[in-house]
């Protein structure tokens, strides 16, 4: 069978061949929108460490479908759509905030609900001198904003559009649930946020973060000054669904000489390049594990991660087929004393949309969706690590997550029989 029969026939059962035309068909993203993102998944909203106080809201997304997360009077939280219930306006403007009086008031027409998304007042709702107003049979409690189920994880809030969703606790499963569990054993902060735009589609980024192979052979920041290379101790692992994994790194054990051997032909591994600000490393780690580097993704969209001392969420928005928002945001401890929060931030650096690490990742995948325009009867080859059983590996010359992915992505994506 040909490259081109093979692309033409899907991914197959090992989902060793991805077709091009998935990053670029305007009728895939259609149905991503409505199968995957409002069908059977919890999508990642925010912290409820943003949203502290009664009233309290920031802007989600579902896919591309903005959403207001709203904290309410019983300390609850709320989530729904932002798109007013009478002609569709945006109802909510502002990034976060508090709601005044807990409720929000359309721009275009005053219509107002509370911090659930309940209707309260619809203003000339009886008519003026008599005249006009809405029908008689009016019921503000049919005309409610569409809303989400909403629960949390260890401070993490998702919300799903399927009723029938089992509970986030279940979908996260006793993979993933360690590694929340991990960083998430203390209070954390808020210590900032980046957006940045990327021409590509929503998926090679998805595919870039499940993807050890490529980190320490883009990544020339990793490679040479030992945050990540192939020769250290890493595991992939996945949940029973494969769209969930880990990919993690730990500084155990490394032989130098056969990281040398390795790196002897590839410019990515420089050692004598020095840092002329060596506090970038001169930081306590927060664990005694020695891992450098850690990955984590939630099916459909989110990333947590840890690189040395940095840890943030990496929520990935698409904005349409051949381009997506990135939104990190940048975590610390609530317990961090003077010298680790400001070695935190000196850290940053390694990562967000100009990261000494992380400003390559987006340049790669808009090279990928560059150089596959118009290649629909073409696919990618993903065999590293072996092109045989989806499951973990205790290697980091694999690809065996991005298959996992692109696994469930069909599961919920194959049309109905």
């Amino acid at each position: 069978m040909t490259e081109a029969d093979r692309a033409a026939a899907g991914p197959g059962e090992n989902f060793a061949r991805v077709p091009f035309a998935l990053f670029s068909d305007p009728a895939t993203f259609a149905r991503e929108r409505d199968v995957l993102f409002r069908g059977p998944t919890w999508n990642y909203l925010g912290l409820e460490v943003e949203i502290p106080k009664p009233g309290d809201y920031l802007l989600g997304y579902v896919g591309d479908v903005q959403v207001v997360v709203n904290r309410t009077p019983a300390g609850g939280i709320a989530a729904f759509e932002n798109s007013c219930a009478h002609r569709g306006a945006q109802l909510v403007r502002r990034t976060r905030g508090n709601a005044a009086q807990h409720a929000h008031t359309c721009p275009y027409h005053q219509w107002r609900f509370d911090t659930a998304g309940a209707l309260l007042s619809v203003p000339q709702e009886h008519g003026v001198k008599g005249k006009g107003g809405m029908p008689a049979d009016f019921d503000k409690r049919r005309h409610s904003l569409r809303t989400l189920r909403v629960e949390t994880y260890k401070g993490l809030i998702f919300g799903t559009c399927a009723p029938e969703m089992p509970s986030l606790y279940d979908y996260l499963g006793p993979k993933i649930r360690p590694e929340i569990d991990r960083i998430f054993d203390r209070p954390i902060v808020v210590l900032g946020y980046w957006r940045q735009a990327v021409p590509a589609n929503w998926k090679l980024y998805l595919e870039n973060v499940k993807d050890p192979y490529h980190a320490s052979l883009l990544h020339l920041y990793h490679t040479t000054f030992g945050i990540y290379r192939a020769t250290m101790a890493g595991r992939v692992l996945m949940d029973d669904t494969c769209g969930h994994s880990v990919l993690r790194t730990a500084d155990i054990g490394e032989n130098p000489t056969e990281m040398k051997a390795l790196y002897k032909d590839i410019d990515k591994y420089r050692p004598g390049y020095k840092l002329k600000d060596p506090s970038l490393f001169e930081t306590k780690p927060d664990y005694d594990d020695r891992v450098t580097n850690m990955i984590m993704t939630v099916f459909p969209n989110l990333m947590l991660g840890q690189v040395a001392s940095t840890f943030q969420t990496r929520h990935v928005r698409p904005k349409g087929v051949d381009g997506f928002e990135l939104y990190w945001t940048y975590l610390g401890f609530a317990s961090d004393d003077a010298a680790a929060r400001e070695g935190r931030l000196r850290q940053a650096n390694f990562v967000g949309p100009a990261g000494y690490i992380s400003l390559e990742d987006g340049e790669a995948g808009r090279l990928v969706q560059r150089g596959t325009h118009g290649l629909g009867d073409r696919a990618s080859v993903v065999e590293m690590g072996g092109d045989g059983a989806i499951a973990d590996q205790d290697t980091l010359a694999t690809e065996v997550a991005v298959r996992g992915f692109w696994k469930r992505y069909h599961e919920l994506m194959r049309p109905a029989p």
